[in-house]
């Protein structure tokens, strides 16, 4: 584990590897540690490094009235401390409208994307219909076991049954999950529409979804790609929306092909 601060915050981040930056943005309610595969197979050609966002795992409170920006801004610090210039900037879920947001406001730190099962904030990607649900469905939780919940409570995770494998490092992540953070992040995901940026994307992006991905369907991913220009749609079979752990192979096989490309 490394430290830095920005704006006076503790951002903790994992790194291995050497080469060119891989920058790993996990998603709401986990940390660092969901990219544990991750770490593990890409670090032969990058340098791959997988943050704590603010609020998360061993990174400082989230500060009151954090906003999408400020996750931007924390992250052009963390990337600049690192001097190894512009990043391969890869979001999950949540990780990946963060991705966007930064890319929003430090386009001249961003090498390429990497957008796995995500969005252009619930607003900007599903029906107002299904945000609401989402968002009492999570308060409901959230009331009901305000430590955190175990993976299997949200719907849709996988395709399948968690990977064994993986399952107490997602029930470890659960109970790290700060409930404030996810309120935070909740309200964030529910007002945010990004679909103003995906045109404005002038670098070489990846969609990497899993097949049967229900956060994300899709259809999410098909509108990333009729607006993003020239952006490539890798579409993992048997996997659902943590596609990185459930096909943890295929994943990374996507991800190494596409930024060894544009290294």
């Amino acid at each position: 584990m490394a430290t830095t601060r920005a704006d006076g915050l503790p951002i903790a981040y994992d790194r291995a590897g050497a080469g060119p930056l891989l920058v790993l943005l996990h998603g709401a309610g986990d940390d660092a540690r969901v990219w544990t595969p991750q770490l593990d197979a890409l670090a032969d050609a990058f340098t791959v490094v997988a943050w704590d966002e603010p609020g998360a795992g061993r990174s400082g409170e989230l500060p009151a009235s954090f906003a999408l920006a400020d996750y931007a801004h924390r992250l052009a610090a963390l990337v600049t401390s690192l001097r190894l210039g512009p990043a391969h900037v890869a979001g999950l879920s949540w990780g990946g409208t963060v991705a966007l947001e930064f890319y929003r406001h430090h386009p001249d730190l961003v090498r390429t994307l990497v957008l796995a099962d995500t969005y252009a904030g619930w607003k900007g990607s599903l029906p107002a219909e299904e945000v609401a649900a989402r968002v009492a469905g999570v308060r409901r939780m959230l009331d009901a076991s305000p430590t955190g919940f175990p993976p299997a409570a949200v719907p849709g995770l996988f395709a399948g049954a968690p990977p064994a494998a993986y399952v107490p490092l997602l029930e470890a992540m659960a109970a790290a999950a700060r409930p404030d953070t996810l309120r935070a992040q909740l309200a964030l995901m529910a007002g945010t529409d990004q679909r103003d940026i995906l045109p404005a994307v002038s670098v070489p992006t990846l969609l990497l979804w899993g097949e049967q991905d229900v956060r994300s369907p899709l259809a999410v991913a098909r509108q990333f790609r009729a607006a993003i220009p020239d952006a490539e749609l890798v579409v993992i079979p048997g996997a659902g929306h943590l596609s990185n752990l459930e096909r943890p192979e295929d994943f990374n096989r996507a991800v190494r092909d596409f930024c060894r490309r544009h290294s």
